[in-house]
């Protein structure tokens, strides 16, 4: 059930975003990559365990770095962190033993993450977002 949720939610907020244009914005994936990749220290918070939000704020770190240099340079870094993320949430269990954690948050996050970037791959594939900023000159 994890998983069909991940995939319908994550077309709602996608071509929800589409469609109303909240994606015209390149900034839009690069900040749903981040969301994504914080969550695991909420859950630390939630948790109560301030050793283990020390723990998953290395991988946030990387992502949310990541995530800065697809924002200012392609977007198919974004693809790469989404789809990344995704894989880490099949892994996360056994690198870092985080108690907030719902147990059917990683399957989810893992359907959310990998539909996430294939539906940014597909926009950036059919030339409906542009993978590379814009670049404006300074008069």
């Amino acid at each position: 059930m994890e998983y069909l949720i991940g995939v319908v939610l994550t077309f709602v907020v996608l071509l929800g975003a589409t469609l109303i244009g909240l994606d015209r914005d390149r900034a839009f994936y690069p900040v749903v990559a981040m969301v994504s990749a914080s969550y695991y220290g909420l859950f630390a918070i939630v948790g109560d365990s301030g050793e283990t939000l020390l723990w998953e704020l290395i991988p946030i770190f990387l992502f949310l770095l990541t995530a800065v240099l697809g924002f200012k340079n392609s977007l198919w870094w974004i693809v790469l962190v989404l789809a990344a993320h995704g894989v880490f949430d099949l892994f996360h269990a056994a690198l870092i033993h985080n108690p907030g954690v719902p147990l059917w948050w990683p399957m989810f996050c893992l359907t959310f993450d990998l539909v996430a970037a294939a539906y940014l791959a597909w926009l950036l594939v059919s030339a409906r977002v542009t993978a590379a900023p814009v670049v404006q000159f300074k008069h």
